[in-house]
């Protein structure tokens, strides 16, 4: 835990790793660069003419795949949103020391490639197999353990239609820090599951216990909590901050004009049905107008609000509720590793007459 100063570990952290300009909010896609990017430990180098993908465990055929040979296989894409299980981290008190993400942990890309299901179908699976691990070319160490990044899904999660390996964002291979050349897309998820650079897939007989899924990205009141896994995107709305902002505060000011106050929002679980805007920090709340085109099942949803403002000093916020009627907190809910933070964001704007 940390207390008010950031940490040097933090600053390092924040100078490897980027979140989204909120403004880039306006682009119904995230274009490459401005995508959130957190990278647990260094970039691999990858000699693509000699990668292969194993495919193994608990499969009928152990298959090993170069990446022309998943091109030439049926392609599929998914616009989907992804959103660190860390966004909202560094709002918490005290602060996990980790990356300090304020909410800008968060993309939308267009994402090419072959469905996992496909693979899975073509190497079969025994009837033991429970659990799909991803283990990425990335390594490091973390709580005292050398390890690569892996992750797994339930056999059932993985052979959703929707699940890729990609090795395309936004119509180009995927770039050196997003994966190259290729990656698990796990729409609705958490991006931690979305691994990179892949190097294996191991259909397991059992759960993973390694330590990204039994320690790290785990829902924890204290460091003794064994602790609930993290999973699916919980409902949330994000807007374009209003005017312009000074240089370093970053607050905001308008001129006593008409106001669009923009965003998105966006859930793992179930479509957006509403989004709510205030003007006095959350005393009192009006409905936003939600884009009448809904977009692709697995991405944010835009919205819109006009606000006609007087002179004074203001507290904009939004809300986003899903169609589970779930909806974000008003104020942060604290837990060790400072996982879905999404209580409601919260903007000071300047109306200047």
């Amino acid at each position: 835990m940390a207390g008010d100063g950031i940490t040097r570990e933090e600053l390092q952290l924040a100078a490897r790793n980027h979140g989204m300009p909120l403004e880039a909010l306006r682009y119904p896609v995230t274009p490459v660069g401005l995508h959130y990017l957190l990278v647990h430990y260094d970039i691999p180098e990858v000699d693509v003419e000699a990668w292969r993908l194993r495919v193994d465990g608990e499969v009928q055929l152990e298959r090993s795949l170069s990446l022309d040979e998943l091109r030439a296989m049926p392609s599929t894409e998914v616009v989907s949103t992804m959103e660190c299980a860390g966004n909202g981290r560094a709002r918490l008190e005290p602060r996990p020391v980790s990356q300090p993400w304020l909410l800008e942990a968060v993309g939308t890309a267009r994402w090419r490639g072959v469905a996992l299901l496909s693979v899975l179908e073509r190497v079969g699976w025994r009837r033991g197999a429970t659990h799909v691990l991803f283990t990425g070319l990335d390594g490091g160490i973390e709580g005292g353990i050398e390890q690569r990044y892996q992750r797994a899904l339930p056999l059932a999660e993985a052979m959703r239609p929707e699940v890729l390996l990609a090795y395309e964002m936004n119509g180009v291979p995927l770039p050196p820090q997003h994966g190259f050349p290729l990656r698990l897309v796990t729409p609705g998820w958490y991006g931690m599951t979305n691994v990179k650079w892949l190097d294996s897939i191991t259909l397991l007989d059992a759960p993973f216990e390694g330590y990204q899924q039994s320690h790290a990205y785990r829902f924890r009141l204290d460091e003794d909590d064994e602790g609930m896994p993290v999973t699916r995107m919980q409902p949330r709305a994000l807007m374009v901050p209003p005017g312009v902002p000074e240089f370093l505060s970053r607050d905001r000011t308008v001129h006593e004009t008409p106001v669009a106050v923009r965003g998105r929002a966006w859930s793992g679980w179930a479509p957006i049905v509403s989004v709510d805007v205030s003007v006095d920090g959350g005393g009192t709340w009006s409905a936003a107008e939600l884009d009448d085109d809904a977009g692709p099942p697995w991405a944010w949803r835009g919205w819109s609000f006009e606000w006609s403002p007087e002179p004074g000093e203001y507290v904009v916020a939004c809300r986003a509720t899903d169609a589970r009627g779930t909806g974000q907190p008003a104020e942060p809910v604290w837990n060790v590793g400072g996982y879905s933070n999404t209580a409601v964001q919260r903007v000071a704007v300047t109306v200047a007459g």
